[in-house]
């Protein structure tokens, strides 16, 4: 039984390159695993190949958990189309996307036709893998700060009959630069300063009336 060898490149990263040997009688979705144990990827990500033409333009999709925007357009499932019935061109190509959430493209193509399998080898299997897959950074998303976060932080305040509602209201004074700590500090170093001006001024004269 002849044995289809593809190619498969990320199209952003040329030097990483996978090929892999796969009966014509398997499926997408056995390709699409494949790819997927070469990469280290999660396979069970919504994930389309698309019929192409030399120029990668794309065509038929033939997708992996489609959404239901696709399965009501009647998208052709991975796990029920066979390779053999997509191959009109002895270098067919397919472009494939791994991950509608964070997409990575790649480019498919089919570079041998061999006439005999090997005994024993299961298929699909890896015959050559050049380069490391790119890893996939998972984003984190931090939760925003609600209210009762803000009247946390000020819950000093209360001993000192503070109303917690105005506990934003300090926040925002202070994201805009008015530092409500520094005002006092401030009133202080004037009421010095105007002590301070007055040159007859003696710290003992407060005291000579006990006298």
């Amino acid at each position: 039984m002849a044995i289809y060898r593809f190619k498969i490149s990320f199209e952003d990263y040329d030097d990483v390159v996978r090929e892999i040997d796969i009966r014509p009688s398997q499926t997408f979705e056995d390709l699409h695993q494949a790819i997927h144990r070469s990469t280290g990827y999660h396979a069970e990500k919504s994930s389309s190949f698309y019929v192409s033409n030399d120029q990668w333009i794309k065509n038929e999709e033939i997708a992996y958990l489609p959404n239901q925007r696709k399965v009501d357009k009647g998208v052709k499932l991975m796990s029920k189309a066979k390779l053999s019935a997509f191959i009109d061109d002895p270098h067919q190509k397919f472009y494939y996307t791994y991950d509608f959430d964070k997409p990575l493209d790649f480019h498919v193509e089919l570079i041998k036709i061999l006439l005999n399998d090997e005994v024993g080898k299961e298929y699909p299997c890896v015959v050559r893998s050049l380069g490391e897959a790119p890893k996939i950074l998972e984003s984190t998303i931090l939760p925003a700060a609600t209210s009762s976060d803000l009247i946390g932080e000020f819950d000093f305040l209360n001993e000192i009959d503070f109303d917690p509602k105005d506990a934003e209201e300090i926040e925002n004074m202070n994201e805009m630069g008015i530092n409500t700590e520094d005002k006092e500090e401030d009133e202080d170093d004037d009421m010095m300063d105007e002590f301070s001006d007055h040159d007859e001024y003696d710290a003992d004269d407060s005291h000579k009336d006990d006298y």
